[in-house]
């Protein structure tokens, strides 16, 4: 239940507000719990104008104005309850989530690397559901409960102490009930939680990856590994169910025997004249107000298990402290960058690596200068491109750009101004024009068409039928893998970076297509410094310098003649690819 608490600040932003929906159960209370009192005083007077013959119309008319007046202030103020505190569990829910997404966002890429994206998305509907709850349903219904127990037992007290003394032996079998139950539902709950994750993981990944399912033949061993993990998930639920279930016919059971005490005991002290049949209609009525907070109070603790178990859950991903991020050395006066890079005896390991990816790397990339970078599969080259717009930070050294310590440069200056085409090339499911702008919100239509100009996707879009306008499928999906590469280019170059990095972002396209697109980016990017990863030497040929990286080392590095003259790495890359180009001629 300590998880709960971090829900205080957001119960504080709405506290006026909340302040008012008590006010409101408190006002729909007090009409509930003094109606009963005025059935008893009905009762009597009924019973005495019978035996005296003298009851006047006017009287039943009366009482039954003010019973039925009752009910109508109590249900109206039930009204504006669930108003302002129902409402206030659904902006708080709003909030979180919100709250939850901009929090991921802040998280390195090494989370998102070692996390399951459908334990992510459990977390986001089903965990922040369970929430809100809490902060609705979990605070509406104890304080109603608890104030209509609380009020009603007043009444029964001023009416007859001892037989609700008696009518209350059946109570601590109900809060030990509520206790052991309550453990039990957090266990259950938790764990099923857990396997709604592992579920949840299972559709995403089949999902995302349908084309390699039907390309393997795997939909039926697919659609078995999925119907194990839901049978997994229906067992778990089943157990939860069966440990809620036990809660309410155990809360009919104790209030029933609290009726029967009632009717007994009361029974027999109206047969000895020691109350009257309107106190004891009362008192029953006053009883029949307890078995909702009797219900109400094991279905709330079911409630707030879930929630803490929930909020728990939600917690562990809250208190991830983002390691990439601006600190007290970022220096805020920093707007903008010229585009000199320097790697000063710079190393990387990944966390779950036992390896350094990259080992005392030393490299100077001049201002408007542009860097390739070769290598075999593995050497670390993503690895390197990927520390210079902190995706990961250095574990040794440090990375300058313009003299500064990146990390002294604030995060949105520094990605705000470097343009990156990853390996893996992602498009949302939108417009083309829209996945092109997405580095820009406000670029015109005359800039998009420019930057798919350069990144040679214009000419693909003039065939579509809905040219800018047309709508991708998932991942762009409808796209060809170098249609997709070269609407990333062209997101990449939209804002005009002052670096731009291509980390194998030509490898789907034709050595033509290719060509075609590096001349464009010369003219586009002089001045501005550029840095290309690839495997086709064609595509780095004509870069200012060309380093290649072997084991996590610099290994080679000059301009495509010198590299060839040195015979090493790089001349056996170019004589190998070489011999190929000769054989696809024969």
């Amino acid at each position: 239940m300590r998880s709960l608490t971090r829900l205080l600040p957001y119960l504080a932003k709405y506290k006026t507000t909340l302040y008012w929906g008590l006010l409101t159960v408190i006002i729909s209370n007090l009409f509930s719990v003094a109606t009963p009192w005025y059935i008893g005083e009905a009762v009597d007077e009924l019973k005495r104008g019978l035996e005296s013959r003298s009851l006047a119309h006017t009287d039943l008319l009366y009482y039954a104005l003010l019973i039925v007046g009752f009910y109508i202030v109590a249900g109206v103020m039930l009204f504006f309850t669930r108003q302002t505190i129902i409402v206030v569990s659904r902006k708080i829910e709003y909030d979180l989530r919100n709250d939850f997404l901009s929090h991921i966002q802040r998280l390195p890429l090494s989370y998102f690397q070692n996390t399951p994206t459908g334990d992510l998305m459990a977390h986001a509907t089903n965990d922040i559901s369970a929430v809100r709850n809490v902060v609705g349903p979990g605070i509406m219904y104890p304080a109603d409960t608890l104030m209509t127990l609380t009020m009603s037992l007043a009444l029964m007290f001023v009416k007859d102490w001892q037989l609700t003394l008696l009518a209350l032996i059946p109570m601590p079998f109900v809060s030990y009930a509520v206790y052991y139950l309550g453990k039990v539902i957090h266990e259950k709950f938790n764990e099923r939680q857990e396997q709604y994750s592992v579920l949840t993981t299972k559709a995403q990944e089949n999902l995302s990856g349908a084309r390699v399912v039907k390309a393997y033949v795997r939909e039926e061993y697919e659609v078995e590994q999925f119907r194990t993990a839901s049978w997994e998930y229906f067992k778990k639920n089943l157990v939860l169910a069966k440990a809620q279930s036990i809660m309410w016919p155990l809360m009919f059971i104790l209030v029933g025997l609290s009726i029967i005490i009632t009717i007994y005991m009361g029974g027999l002290k109206v047969i000895n004249g020691e109350m009257t049949i309107g106190t004891l209609t009362a008192f029953m009525t006053y009883l029949s107000l307890l078995i909702w907070p009797m219900i109400a109070f094991g279905w709330v603790t079911n409630m707030w298990q879930q929630g803490a178990a929930s909020m728990k859950r939600l917690a562990k991903i809250f208190d991830t402290v983002p390691s990439i991020g601006d600190s007290e050395r970022t220096d805020h006066n920093v707007t903008d960058i010229e585009g000199s890079i320097e790697f000063r005896n710079v190393s990387f390991k990944h966390e779950t690596a036992a390896t350094p990816t990259l080992q005392q790397i030393d490299l100077t990339i001049p201002q408007g200068s542009t860097l390739a970078i070769v290598g075999f599969t593995g050497a670390g080259k993503s690895s390197l491109v990927n520390l210079i717009p902190r995706l990961y930070d250095v574990s040794e050294g440090s990375v300058l750009i313009d003299g500064k310590d990146i990390r002294t440069i604030p995060i949105a200056t520094l990605r705000k101004h470097i343009g990156y085409v990853p390996q893996e090339t992602f498009l949302f499911s939108d417009s083309i024009a829209e996945n092109i702008r997405y580095g820009d919100d406000e670029a015109e239509r005359e800039r998009i068409h420019d930057a798919a100009e350069v990144s040679q996707i214009a000419k693909d879009v003039a065939d579509f039928p809905q040219r800018f306008e047309t709508m991708l499928g998932e991942r762009g999906i409808t796209l060809s893998g170098g249609q997709k590469q070269r609407t990333s280019i062209a997101r990449a170059i939209l804002r005009r970076p002052k670096i731009l990095i291509l980390d194998d972002a030509l490898s789907a396209v034709d050595t033509y297509t290719e060509e075609s697109i590096l001349q464009r980016l010369r003219s586009l990017m002089k001045g501005r410094t550029s840095i290309i990863i690839a495997h086709r030497i064609s595509t780095v040929k004509d870069a200012d310098r060309i380093i290649v990286l072997h084991e996590g080392k610099i290994a080679e590095q000059g301009t495509h003649e010198q590299l060839v003259a040195m015979k090493g790495i790089y001349a056996g890359l170019y004589q190998k690819q070489l011999l190929e180009k000769e054989l696809e001629n024969l």
